[in-house]
């Protein structure tokens, strides 16, 4: 008994701790800093989206962050394009392959 105390008290404090949430992606950092002010979760899901694929998202995206200023590179807009797709619209992946 006295050794599996002592074997419990060695263990290391891992075993005790929850799982770690996943760290967010940029694509979502961007969309939570910068647009979802105005833009909740309702506007994604409106009756006359203006978003229906994939390249209408990337027009989307690109819009409103020049509206307010942004001045986004392609890369960005393109994380918030991956990052909203990913887990609301899930429009075929129709964006240009990264190298490098």
């Amino acid at each position: 008994m006295l050794l599996l105390v002592l074997l419990l008290l060695a263990a290391p404090p891992t075993l005790a701790q929850t799982p770690a949430t996943p760290t967010p992606s940029r694509g979502e950092l961007l969309y939570r800093t910068h647009c979802i002010a105005c833009h909740t979760t309702e506007v994604h899901w409106r009756e006359k989206r203006l978003a229906t694929d994939w390249a209408s998202l990337t027009a989307q995206v690109r819009r409103w962050q020049a509206n307010v200023g942004l001045q986004w590179p392609d890369r960005t807009i393109e994380e918030v394009v991956r990052y909203l797709n990913a887990t609301i619209y899930r429009f075929p992946d129709k964006a240009p392959k990264q190298t490098g």
